[in-house]
């Protein structure tokens, strides 16, 4: 058991790596993944279904207990990201199908890296958490409305089949892990730390797909979609917790949370719903995305934590 721990720890640290390595390989060498790409839904399916399985009934506590910590997270969460990405394809002059690649990723929930980077960062984790959780559970409705309403004028979208589909593949498989650990709580507990294994690898699967489909095309937009996912990416981090201390007036302890739960993104399901109803350039963005983010937000983190002692605490809410 010790032994596995051990591997599961080294596997979670060296994400980027994996990332990175996996997706040289697809790029350089793409023939063997080409045909995975009906693998993607599936596998998003399983990181949603792990994440049900993390969820307990205290991570949606602060929606009764802070009420209005938690909706102006959620308010801010679905109103800079998607707007962020709207203004930055505007600004760059993204190819429609990039653009709408890059708004499809701002219109989704952020993701569960968010959580983790809170707490490295010495955030309010409790916040952040419920904010998740809540924001991940209103994206079947407000995913397709934000993403119709932004992206509309660039490509055509069946709003009513991306609804569908993010129900099958996000909401549904979270009730379904929650249904699990309810059911049986302590053999999920021993489990407990296998799943963030599992997320993983089922996210460098998904990036190395993609790449992997799009390795041709790589090659003339990678530039100009990384400098726009990263102009999304910081804008979002900067603008979440700039709002959150002016027009939210939290103290840097929630910021911390909010600066996360804004800047990063659910990409994996960007990617999913880019592969099953756009085309496969509209999921660079999200690749992309899930690579900088983890770099930029473990960057973020490790400042504010080593700064930890400027006065915000716990104890300051």
């Amino acid at each position: 058991m010790e032994t596995a721990e051990k591997l599961c720890k080294f596997i979670t640290k060296y994400f980027t790596v994996w990332v990175v390595l996996f997706a040289a390989l697809a790029f350089f060498v793409p023939g063997p993944f080409m045909g995975m790409g009906g693998w993607v839904t599936w596998l998003l399916s399983l990181i949603m279904l792990s994440m049900g399985l993390t969820m307990t009934p205290k991570d949606f506590k602060l929606v009764l207990t802070r009420p209005k910590d938690v909706i102006f997270g959620i308010v801010l969460r679905y109103a800079i990201m998607p707007c962020v990405a709207f203004g930055v394809g505007k600004v760059l002059g993204l190819d429609p199908m990039l653009a709408a690649g890059l708004i499809l990723v701002g219109c989704c929930p952020s993701g569960t890296a968010s959580n983790v980077m809170t707490f490295i960062a010495k955030g309010d984790t409790a916040l952040s958490v419920t904010i998740s959780s809540v924001n991940t559970l209103l994206a079947p409705i407000l995913t397709p409305a934000l993403f119709m309403a932004l992206a509309g004028s660039l490509i055509p979208i069946d709003a009513a089949a991306l609804l569908l589909d993010i129900c099958k593949v996000v909401l549904v498989p979270i009730i379904i892990g929650i249904g699990i650990r309810m059911a049986a709580s302590r053999v999920v507990d021993h489990l407990v730390g296998i799943i963030p294994v599992v997320s993983v690898v089922a996210i460098v699967m998904i990036i190395t797909i993609v790449v992997a489909l799009n390795a041709q095309r790589l090659a003339t937009v990678a530039g100009i979609a990384a400098l726009a996912v990263v102009l999304h990416n910081c804008l979002g981090l900067s603008l979440g917790y700039g709002v959150s201390r002016s027009l939210g007036r939290m103290n840097h302890y929630k910021s911390k949370a909010v600066a996360f739960e804004i800047g990063m993104e659910n990409s994996g399901l960007a990617v999913a719903l880019a592969l099953a109803h756009l085309d496969p350039m509209a999921a660079i963005p999200g690749a992309i995305f899930s690579v900088w983010h983890n770099f930029s937000g473990s960057i973020l983190a490790g400042y504010w934590a080593s700064r930890s002692d400027d006065g915000d605490s716990e104890e300051a809410k």
